[in-house]
């Protein structure tokens, strides 16, 4: 039994996604979460720049005694991972491996997408691990940079004509016969989008959630840890962003369905 809170943090929003998911698969756990808003979009930054927001964020969060750590953003996930796994003593997940594991096992012809951030495609994260997963399969990543600035600013309905020409643009490549059948979202973001997505690309194409299935993994793990709180409650989230709340506010109830007003407190990092 351990009642200590498990910490989770994003570029901004988009890591809600992983959040929601958490709530429905380990109800009675506490959740701090911080958003870097004022900094959001990781994607477009350098290496040195993302690990240095990534330390900020993580010693943030393991300032309140988390007893783990979801890095809930592929871009940071991609460039500083291996940096926090090693500084800190407890678990911490990425978002990488576990849609990488269901896209493999779900992908009929083979051909699996990948749609992030700048940083996130270019730091060839997911080619490699497909690659190691499944060396037969074929792998084709796309950078959609737009994508998070348009979640942010609640830019996200399925009728949205600039969204789906954005999203057209983008999902070319992906798209039509010999195209990939499964697409890895690669960034939390990017389910905000799944109707405009879905779309585009098709029915047929079978979308992986790299944060609901990272939550998954977290959920797996807690239990067999014997990290669990147990204490017969519901947990509780507390959300700290970096920017103001009141953009924030509304978008968070709409994605997380539930009334987060007074739960959320504006911090500063550096």
């Amino acid at each position: 039994m351990d009642a200590r809170p498990i910490g989770v943090f994003d570029s901004g929003l988009g890591g809600l996604t992983t959040v929601k998911k958490l709530i429905s698969f380990l109800p009675g756990e506490d959740i701090i979460y911080l958003g870097d808003t004022g900094r959001v979009p990781y994607g477009s930054r350098s290496k040195e720049t993302i690990t240095i927001y990534a330390c900020q964020d993580a010693a943030f969060l393991a300032g309140f005694d988390i007893k783990a750590m979801v890095i809930a953003c592929n871009t940071v996930s991609s460039t500083a991972y291996e940096i926090l796994d090693k500084v800190y003593d407890m678990p911490v997940f990425e978002v990488i491996s576990a849609p990488v594991k269901a896209a493999v096992k779900l992908t009929k012809s083979g051909k699996i997408g990948v749609i992030g951030t700048a940083a996130t495609i270019r730091s060839g994260a997911y080619d490699n691990a497909i690659s190691e997963a499944a060396p037969e399969m074929t792998t084709v990543s796309v950078a959609c940079p737009l994508f998070v600035p348009l979640v942010e600013n609640g830019r996200v309905d399925i009728n949205d004509q600039a969204v789906l020409r954005i999203a057209e643009d983008y999902l070319e490549k992906l798209r039509g016969p010999g195209g990939v059948d499964t697409l890895i979202m690669g960034c939390t973001h990017y389910p905000l989008l799944r109707g405009v997505i879905s779309r585009v690309m098709g029915r047929d194409i079978t979308l992986i959630d790299s944060g609901a299935e990272t939550a998954k993994v977290v959920a797996e793990n807690i239990r067999a840890l014997g990290l669990t709180s147990e204490s017969g409650k519901a947990g509780t989230v507390r959300y700290f962003v970096t920017d103001s709340i009141d953009g924030f506010t509304d978008l968070a109830e709409r994605l997380i369905e539930s009334d987060v007003r007074g739960l959320i407190e504006q911090v500063t990092l550096e």
